[in-house]
């Protein structure tokens, strides 16, 4: 489906998003002002706030997919992944914390993360192509957040995947675990196997297998770089590529203590901790 919204709505929309995560506020969704809104018109809308953000200062450092379950694309009614971007001012150190007065209704998704050692850019990547491209791989923890509405305070109504995607996939941070794992110890599908157990203030709060992602994480990575490379946006060397989540997202609050371990028999991934403050 062809875009709705023409450059001018575009880019208003895109400092709309910037302005609310200067301001950790929440503004309305953007199907609230234009329901007829696209797929073509979300990424556009993405697309526009990353130019201003890169504009001001800030770098690309990686991409992230999102939707990647079978039951979250049913339950946004899209039948494949979104993806978002991922800049430097995202990255928070292991053992770091995440500040509460920076976000609007932050939330942390368990998932693994590609770093890319050479380009993907090819419209028929493969597995193979993929795990070539990598230099390594690590347990990571995504910070998703809403700078439009998840629910509208006026009436409670649910925001779409079209406002998720203009709100770069709801990504917001990432917390990058210690451990690097060669690639070529992966490459038979152990990644399939790679388990975590993500505890908050001492209780096991979620548990998953990295094969909720698509049958396989590495799947994500390349449905990402056939989509990209569509769009004229490689996957370039040095990048973190966040694979998509096994767990449902948790919600973070002031006090808070996580603690997720990827530390199963099948494939060691080491212990990332996060504070909420």
């Amino acid at each position: 489906m062809a875009r709705t919204l023409n450059d001018e709505q575009i880019a208003a929309l895109a400092r709309a998003h910037e302005q609310a995560r200067l301001t950790a506020s929440s503004i309305d969704p953007v199907s609230r002002q234009f329901p007829d809104v696209t797929l073509e018109d979300a990424y556009a809308i993405q697309a526009a706030w990353v130019a201003l953000q890169v504009e001001s200062g800030a770098v690309v450092r990686g991409k992230k997919i999102g939707l990647t379950s079978r039951a979250m694309q049913q339950a946004m009614k899209i039948d494949e992944p979104d993806y978002g971007m991922l800049f430097d001012y995202m990255f928070i150190p292991n053992g770091g914390s995440l500040k509460m007065t920076h976000h609007v209704d932050p939330k942390i998704e368990v998932e693994l993360a590609f770093v890319l050692g050479s380009d993907l850019n090819s419209a028929d990547v493969t597995a193979e192509d993929v795990y070539d491209a990598t230099d390594h791989v690590v347990a990571a923890l995504e910070l998703i957040d809403a700078r439009s509405y998840r629910v509208h305070p006026a009436d409670g109504v649910t925001r779409t995947v079209r406002d998720t995607i203009a709100d770069n996939a709801a990504n917001a941070g990432i917390v990058v675990g210690d451990v690097k794992v060669d690639v070529d110890t992966v490459r038979n599908g152990e990644l399939r196997w790679a388990g975590a157990i993500c505890s908050r203030n001492g209780v096991v709060e979620e548990t998953g297998v990295a094969a909720g992602v698509l049958g396989d994480p590495v799947q994500g990575v390349v449905w990402l770089a056939q989509r990209l490379h569509g769009l004229g946006i490689p996957l370039t060397a040095g990048e973190t590529v966040l694979a998509g989540s096994f767990t449902r997202p948790l919600d973070c609050r002031v006090g808070d203590e996580f603690h997720v371990d990827f530390s199963s028999p099948a494939l060691d991934l080491g212990v990332i901790t996060l504070s909420v403050v």
